[in-house]
């Protein structure tokens, strides 16, 4: 028996993929990536001193490395660290002079995200400690105990010493597919914490890689420059260091949220509506989506076959609910859960920043009128919050009437109702914000959006801590951070008037 010829034929793709990467390597237009990867690599090593490290680290003792966590060591982990968010944050911002121009290409975009994501992928977690949650809630699950029953505090072993102490008595806020992950990787990898934290980022890059596809082709379905989508849900520091540093299960939510648009967008809404099914399994907040996706099916209906609005609606709401439901219920019945997971939801409260109007308010209250009379943070923390919550629940459904005309109006109604609930609900979290942030890469993309997504994105990145905390009650922290917004703001908002958005040809 002969060997088909064609058998050979991956080899020279493969040749080609890397020749044409060394080249972009070597080119000028790989400047902003190289810079990025020295900034990742210095990250990773302060992290291991100044990251969200663990309490008690074999590790670093073994390796004589345990004085990068204390005294002067913590000090020259934490410059390594903050120089590497700041060279990162420059290479983005140098990047994003030439996505205003429209000069980048989409390769620039995907080998840049290579480049900068390598290093991070062997680093401790960075600006979060919630790796060390799912694992022992992955725990739970494996060792028989439901995760939406028990907070982790019920399963004694050493996951526990690393779990922040508001969370081990909290019960899993996640979907089941995302807990049923978290049991694969503890099965695997037991209790040691190391092989769990990079086994579980490496679960999370499925959803980088649908982000990278879904996003251009979204923005290209909406008539608008694929690069550009890349540079403000890809390659932002957000994602690239909170999401994928700080392993984070946004990363697979939003990644599937992105890719269900895309392919419902692309006529495929069965499968798009599916995928919106497993990211609801992974967290709550892309069933936000789903409502606005039944438009884009019902607009599909109508294109094929003449029917009218009310039966098209009638037929994509009934086909959306069935094919969700299906999937959720499969998901579940191999986790062995049910939806105890919503109750969860409200765990949260337990977190108070700025980053809400709600919590902001009630910290103004509290600052202004604390110089006049007496007041109960938290009882106005409590009204703020029900205000808040109740803004949400009128929000959403005039949304969702108000944005149904066409796919862009669909796509603008998503992007404000997680913006609204991201602002709303009790508590955030840096992270939260690449949900709206997602769905915007396709509809901002002026120079003027794009310099405000900018100053934004800058101000979350520098607000926060490393060890996850943030520095929202320091007076100087804040004007720091804020300065370094404007900053980011200013430099891609100067200069002229660039051409609009999408009249560039994606590369």
């Amino acid at each position: 028996m002969t060997t088909p010829a064609t058998a050979h034929h991956p080899e020279p793709g493969r040749t080609a993929g890397l020749s044409r990467l060394t080249a972009f390597a070597r080119s000028p237009e790989a400047r902003p990536a190289l810079l990025g990867f020295l900034g990742a690599c210095l990250i990773s090593l302060g992290g291991l001193g100044a990251g969200s490290t663990r309490l008690h680290d074999p590790l670093l003792e073994s390796l004589h490395l345990s004085w990068l966590r204390f005294g002067h060591g913590l000090v020259v982990s934490s410059i390594l660290l903050w120089g590497g968010v700041a060279l990162m944050l420059f290479a983005w911002l140098f990047l994003g002079r030439r996505v205003i121009d429209r000069s980048a290409t989409e390769y620039t975009m995907v080998a840049t995200t290579g480049f900068w994501l390598a290093p991070l992928l062997l680093s401790a977690p960075v600006f979060s400690r919630d790796t060390y949650s799912y694992l022992a809630q992955g725990a739970l699950l494996r060792d028989g105990f439901d995760p939406y029953v028990v907070g982790p505090v019920e399963n004694v072993n050493s996951l526990l010493d690393n779990v922040s102490p508001i969370w081990t008595t909290t019960t899993a806020p996640y979907g089941p597919a995302f807990i049923l992950i978290a049991k694969f990787v503890t099965l695997i990898v037991g209790e040691d914490v190391v092989a769990g934290t990079m086994l579980l980022r490496l679960c999370m890059l499925p959803g980088l890689i649908l982000l990278i596809w879904a996003a251009p082709r979204v923005a290209r379905t909406l008539g608008a420059n694929g690069a550009v989508a890349l540079w403000i849900c890809v390659l932002n520091p957000l994602v690239i260091i909170h999401l994928m540093g700080g392993v984070h299960n946004e990363m697979l939510m939003v990644g599937l949220m992105m890719a269900a648009i895309a392919l419902t967008l692309g006529d495929r809404p069965a499968w798009g509506v599916s995928l919106i099914a497993l990211a609801v399994a992974v967290k709550a907040t892309a069933g936000i989506a789903l409502p606005f996706m039944v438009w884009m099916w019902m607009h599909r209906m109508r294109a094929r076959r003449p029917m009218g609005h009310v039966r098209a609606f009638a037929l994509a709401t009934a086909a959306s609910a069935a094919i969700f439901v299906a999937v959720f219920a499969v998901v579940s019945l191999l986790a062995g859960v049910g939806l105890g997971w919503l109750t969860a939801l409200a765990g949260s409260v337990k977190i108070i920043n700025w980053l809400t109007v709600p919590t902001a308010v009630a910290n103004l209250v509290n600052a202004v009128g604390g110089l006049l009379l007496p007041v109960n943070f938290y009882a106005v923390l409590e009204v703020t919050r029900i205000v808040g919550i109740g803004i949400i629940a009128v929000a959403l459904p005039l949304l969702w009437w108000r944005f149904r005309h066409d796919d862009r109006e669909a796509m603008t109604g998503i992007a404000l109702a997680m913006l609204v609930v991201v602002l709303f609900v009790p508590a955030a979290l840096p992270w939260y914000y690449t949900w709206p942030l997602a769905i915007l890469s396709a509809l901002a993309q002026s120079r003027p959006a794009i310099a405000v997504i900018a100053g934004f994105s800058t101000w979350i990145m520098v607000i926060f801590k490393p060890d996850g905390s943030h520095g929202m009650y320091s007076w100087i922290h804040v004007l720091l951070a804020t300065a370094c917004a404007v900053g980011a703001w200013w430099w891609l908002a100067r200069g002229r008037a660039t051409e609009p958005a999408g009249s560039a040809t994606p590369v």
